[in-house]
């Protein structure tokens, strides 16, 4: 990597959507009160949102209490490294007809259980950095300022 090039950069919500839907896994992240949780999650991009399935239990509680959220997905390569942080709202999917497009999404669950319930992530915003992986520069020459 040349000296003057900058190994990080701002990705546009194109390309975010567009990294996004290579991958399968993230983490979504809730909150009730002060308490924060962290969960993989499985998921599929549909149009500007995520969709996920999830059985019962905490992760879909405080989903359903507080509704705020954050996702984010990554990858990388010996020779770069993406992220990807999507601030929105989630919110279970209830009627018939969001339930059967739901269904019809290529989302299946990892794990073998029963994963009945179905959420959806409206972006409020989204964000994503592209990195190049490579050695550290010298800290002990002469630096730009």
């Amino acid at each position: 990597m040349d000296e003057n090039t900058n190994p990080v950069m701002v990705l546009d919500a194109e390309e975010c959507w567009r990294l996004l839907a290579t991958q399968e896994v993230g983490r979504i992240v809730t909150h009730v009160g002060e308490v924060f949780d962290i969960f993989p999650v499985n998921y599929v991009v549909d149009g500007e949102s995520i969709v996920l399935r999830t059985a019962e239990g905490n992760k879909l509680v405080e989903l359903v209490i507080s509704g705020e959220v954050l996702f984010e997905a990554d990858d990388h390569t010996d020779a770069e490294a993406w992220s990807v942080v999507l601030r929105g709202t989630a919110r279970r999917l209830e009627t018939e007809a969001e339930i059967a497009a739901a269904e019809a999404l290529p989302l299946k669950p990892y794990v073998p259980t029963i994963k009945r319930n179905f959420v959806r992530i409206e972006a409020q915003s989204l964000s994503g950095r592209h990195f190049q992986v490579g050695p550290e520069p010298d800290r002990h020459g002469v630096q730009d300022y």
